[in-house]
């Protein structure tokens, strides 16, 4: 108990000091929590990618496409489950901030491939029915303050001109790492209508998403699918969900790296601040260690009053950086162009990295204060001035 007080009375000797090293850390909390939920929220696609999906798209590139003809021939290969494909439509909604994915799907095939798309019965069967039906995630709802039977206006960018599509169907995400921030139109209204503007541009999608019986047989499929289109006018490419997700995101991997990395030097910069402190602090205290080894202070007594200090500095600028954190997170996601980041939110993980951070920091910041006051004589010490 009177260590415990000895050290609540060293950490209010020098208040400004002490509050300004507790807001360091708490800064330091909050940036590090920041960057890590932007690079968690910017590989929540990889993580909810599936083990038995592979996707099938041009070699050269992304944005070309693939003949519709080439549905059978993967349906045919052994191994083969279900294949459905996808093709971006893009478009502009109410004006160019307002991002979210926009996709023409096949309605009949999309659902089953994508189980963790939860739609009701009756609106899946309302969307095959009409041509320009629409299927939006539940985000979008509550952003838009949309529902059923309200209509989308999209001006084309891809396919130009003015499309307007009736919402017959919400879906909600089955798991954390879903994206509820679609919206999914019928491929074949999208056909249809370039059949009578751009006949040139008929009878293609953008990719295909194949659904394998087996997950371990997913190199050899792709390699299958691979094969049956060699040496023709669209080459193809095919790889599991998760590598076509890290690919897609290749051209900005250094800075996600980089942010990954940046969230960890600012340890050492809690570290750095914190230890700051405490050498300041043991420094000017060496004639008082002194005097209290002289009264009978023990080892024990010495580690608990200094590493006390250290750790009660570190917890308390660490709760309050986790505190700040949550709000400036809600903060920043509010800014941020919506649809960026679907899924943005402090993960436990990071809360977990957070804790055991300040924690460890608090105890590294202490260990050569402790040892300087350890190893001083109490002659030495005693002779101290300043």
């Amino acid at each position: 108990m009177h260590i415990i007080k000895l050290i609540i009375k060293n950490m209010l000797r020098h208040k400004l000091r002490t509050l300004l090293t507790i807001l360091g850390i708490a800064i330091a909390v909050v940036a590090f929590g920041l960057l890590r939920t932007v690079v968690t929220a910017w590989y929540a696609g990889v993580d909810a990618s599936s083990a038995n999906r592979l996707i099938t798209r041009h070699s050269v590139s992304f944005i070309f496409p693939l003949p519709l003809a080439y549905k059978d021939r993967i349906s045919n290969i052994d191994g083969v489950e279900k294949v459905t494909f996808s093709n971006w439509f893009g478009g502009v909604y109410i004006d160019k901030k307002q991002f979210f994915a926009r996709l023409a799907v096949d309605p009949e095939t999309f659902f089953d491939v994508y189980p963790e798309l939860i739609i009701p019965k009756e609106h899946l069967e309302a969307f095959k029915r009409e041509r320009n039906a629409c299927v939006i995630g539940e985000q979008l709802v509550q952003r838009y303050n949309l529902k059923i039977g309200d209509i989308i206006p999209i001006e084309g960018d891809i396919y130009p001109g003015r499309w307007e599509f009736v919402i017959r169907g919400i879906y909600k995400p089955r798991d954390k790492t879903t994206d509820p921030s679609n919206m999914l139109i019928q491929w074949q209204y999208l056909e249809e209508r370039m059949k009578q503007e751009t006949p040139s541009r008929a009878g293609y999608v953008g990719w295909y998403i194949t659904q394998i019986k087996d997950p371990n047989n997913s190199a050899f499929i792709s390699s299958e699918i691979d094969q049956q289109f060699k040496n023709s006018p669209a080459e193809t490419k095919s790889e599991t969900e998760r590598a076509f997700q890290q690919s897609f995101m290749a051209s900005v991997s250094a800075i996600i790296t980089a942010m990954d990395v940046m969230s960890f030097v600012i340890i050492g910069i809690i570290l750095l601040v914190l230890g700051n402190t405490m050498v300041m602090s043991a420094r000017e205290r060496v004639r008082e260690y002194a005097v209290l080894k002289t009264l009978g202070f023990s080892t024990f007594h010495l580690v608990g009053l200094i590493g006390g200090e250290s750790l009660i500095i570190a917890v308390t600028g660490g709760i309050i950086g986790i505190g700040l954190a949550f709000p400036m997170i809600d903060g920043f996601s509010a800014i941020l162009p919506k649809g960026w980041f679907p899924i943005f939110n402090l993960e436990p993980i990071t809360l977990l990295l957070a804790s055991i951070s300040a924690l460890l920091v608090g105890f590294l910041a202490s260990v050569f204060p402790i040892q300087r006051a350890l190893s001083t004589k109490i002659v030495d010490g005693l002779r101290q001035v300043g």
